[in-house]
């Protein structure tokens, strides 16, 4: 899994079939610990109902196809949690909400 934050979204009015109704987001990836940019931005099916500005975890690859919404679907990326809090060797390094 990748920890990354939701930076928008994508319009697509002519797509696959099996991508009708699937809402896209664009993520960026994080660094963990500084929770800042860490790579290049990705396109991703949303199946927990997340929005632009939320830190997200992300799964890609055959594993992005293994939720209820996904299965079948041409995805390569796929939004399957909303990170409430991050705490690595007792230091807690992002809280939703919080500073």
């Amino acid at each position: 899994m990748i920890i990354c934050k939701v930076v928008g979204s994508i319009v697509s009015t002519t797509k696959a079939e099996k991508l009708k109704g699937k809402k896209l987001l664009i993520v960026q990836p994080l660094d963990l610990k500084t929770i800042v940019d860490d790579g290049k931005p990705l396109v991703a099916i949303d199946t927990v109902g997340a929005g632009v500005g939320e830190v997200v975890l992300l799964v890609s690859g055959s594993s992005a196809r293994q939720t209820e919404m996904t299965n079948g679907v041409p995805a390569d990326a796929a939004i399957i949690g909303i990170v409430d809090q991050i705490e690595i060797q007792g230091d807690l390094t992002f809280t939703k909400g919080g500073s």
